[in-house]
């Protein structure tokens, strides 16, 4: 195990990124692939694909771009190497969770028996907000997603995981009720769904105690925590 010090390097933030940029590829595309409800950034994603008929990886890279710009309309200023390093992290993110969702569906993974496909949602929504924990912390580069509720936590929060991912979690759930009422159709929204949308600022919070605590957060701009 790493060493506190050396988590806090450079070097270290990036093995850490790494780490929860598979994790989070892997397990969100676990809860598309179990039709029990995905995370809710996600299932937006989902749904703006089949109104447009695009595929989830360029849907996903076109969400992300979209919000990157929001985060930086939020920080007051336009940052372009923070913009850049959003979009470091859309490509890979994007294309791997499309892969690996296709992987999981050739696996049969929609096909268990119900109790299943529940249990590794369950799985699946846990290790994305461990992964999204991990990121955070690290700070190297960002999904735009997920820095969306990390600047609303440190400069707006006082710091709350949970009330950051709530707020953050307005725009996805926005889309997927426009998508639903264009289409008649949900796709990738189910009781996980519902479960990630209140738990996961609460995983996210005890991750950051429990989880590698060894990494400490590392803001690049101003903060509210005093």
């Amino acid at each position: 195990m790493l060493s506190e010090k050396v988590a806090n390097t450079f070097d270290g933030r990036l093995i850490f990124l790494m780490l929860s940029i598979l994790l989070n590829v892997f397990f969100n595309a676990l809860t598309v692939s179990t039709n029990m409800g995905s995370a809710v950034w996600t299932a937006s994603a989902v749904n703006l694909a089949h109104l447009f008929n695009l595929s989830l990886g360029n849907t996903l890279f076109l969400e992300g771009v979209i919000v990157a710009i929001v985060n930086l309309i939020l920080l007051g200023q336009f940052d372009y190497f923070r913009l850049f390093r959003n979009l470091i992290f859309i490509v890979p993110y994007s294309y791997l969770l499309a892969w690996f969702k296709q992987l999981f569906f050739a696996m049969g993974i929609p096909f268990l028996p119900i109790g299943w496909p529940f249990v590794l949602d369950l799985v699946g929504l846990t290790g994305v907000a461990v992964a999204v924990s991990l990121y955070q912390r690290a700070n190297v580069v960002l999904h735009p997603n997920d820095d969306l509720p990390f600047i609303l936590r440190f400069r707006f929060l006082h710091g709350s995981p949970c009330w950051s991912q709530w707020d953050s979690n307005i725009p996805p759930i926005a889309i997927i009720v426009v998508t639903a009422i264009l289409t008649h159709q949900l796709f990738a929204v189910n009781i996980g769904t519902i479960l990630n949308f209140v738990m996961q600022g609460y995983i996210i919070g005890w991750a950051d105690q429990h989880i590698f605590p060894q990494l400490h957060h590392h803001l690049d701009f101003k903060s509210t925590l005093h």
